[in-house]
């Protein structure tokens, strides 16, 4: 029963898992996600790479940022070393990241606190950022944060603090500068096109794409579908791997109850001569021992569920931190054929005790 419960559990946290992933996947995605994402496209080329798409499809959306990579180097007047990037929770300070400057607030995010600088803004550079980086840091509305881009050290006030909605999957920057920051600076372009439902979008994106690389041969093109694909690809290996170890524990398991029923034969061949003298009919002796498995199914299901919906919730939640959704389905029917096999293995084994003769049984006791 122990190994039997032990495969259950894994069949359990393993249908938690990949189901809750799945469920995550097909809300968010086909919801929000783009169809295209669109990598260093020079700068300047925003009206022609918007009539480039238009041109395939009229009702496409364009969302376009300019992008540049910078780091950290201060915060609040105060040098980042590397023992400070190591001991802090941020990742804001670890290497490069994504650095870009919008007269309007980004799609996907929200002012917790602070303002948002006006379209003309001139003044000394402002910037916009995480609320969650800005805890960490312990840095509000105010404070100073200097970053390094294309070797020249910025020193920007921060504005504004953001809540952002990475669920988007668009352009979501910890930090937003305000337009004249880097406005002359060397710079990309980055992209993502969202297209309207319909039976021809798989063709729409591959002449979109087309039609890119042709006009802008280093930009790079990611298309959405396939990135999903092979998430799923993922998952499906990983859960072919997890069910291959519990098939064989599953398997040792139920070598291991047939050897237990075979080893207390001979107690239960009495029990049964014992009933059958009593006046117990075959179906009656049948009942108690159906009756007997299952009670031990009931158990084994209700700790296998127990523990192997905590592990998957433990997985989902607090290491992928995504929302809890099981197929409740898939693991109910997990639970149901794991507890008849169990109830179906133990009657078996029952069944040659109801061919013993109580008369010959009782001379050889």
């Amino acid at each position: 029963m122990v190994a039997l419960g032990l495969s259950l559990t894994l069949f359990v946290t393993l249908a938690g898992i990949q189901t809750s992933l799945s469920s995550e996947i097909d809300k968010s995605v086909p919801k929000v996600a783009p169809n295209l994402f669109i990598l260093d496209v020079p700068s300047g080329q925003d009206a022609a790479l918007t009539q480039m798409v238009t041109k395939r499809d009229a009702k496409a959306e364009l969302n376009i940022v300019p992008a540049l990579r910078g780091t950290v180097v201060a915060v609040k007047g105060e040098r980042v070393t590397p023992e400070t990037a190591r001991e802090s929770d941020a990742f804001l300070l670890r290497g490069e990241r994504g650095v870009t400057y919008s007269a309007t607030l980004p799609e996907g995010s929200e002012l917790t606190d602070g303002t948002w600088w006006v379209a003309n803004y001139t003044g000394a550079p402002l910037v916009s950022l995480d609320a969650e980086q800005a805890k960490l840091l312990n840095l509000t509305v105010g404070d100073t944060l200097t970053v390094s881009v294309l070797g020249r050290e910025i020193e920007a006030r921060i504005a504004s603090l953001r809540i952002i909605n990475w669920d988007t999957m668009g352009f979501n920057y910890v930090m937003v500068f305000s337009p004249n920051t880097f406005a002359s600076a060397p710079h990309s372009l980055t992209a993502t096109v969202t297209l309207p439902d319909g039976p021809s979008v798989a063709a729409q994106e591959v002449a979109i794409t087309r039609d890119l690389l042709a006009q802008y041969p280093a930009a790079s093109v990611i298309a959405v579908d396939e990135v999903v694909g092979q998430v799923r690809t993922l998952l499906d290996q990983m859960a072919g791997a997890i069910l291959a170890a519990a098939s064989i524990t599953i398997l040792a398991g139920i070598a291991v109850l047939v050897g237990a029923i075979a080893a207390s034969a001979q107690s239960r061949a009495y029990d049964s001569i014992m009933l059958k003298v009593l006046g117990g009919t075959r179906r009656q002796i049948l009942a108690v021992q159906a009756i007997e498995y299952a009670l031990l199914a009931v158990a084994l299901a209700a700790i296998a569920l127990m523990l192997g919906i905590f592990a998957a919730w433990f997985v989902i939640v607090q290491i992928f931190e995504f929302g809890w959704s099981p197929d409740w389905l898939t693991i109910g029917l997990i639970l149901a054929g794991g507890a008849g096999l169990t109830l179906i293995i133990g009657l078996l084994g029952s069944l040659p005790l109801m061919a013993v003769r109580p008369a010959k049984a009782l001379r050889g006791l």
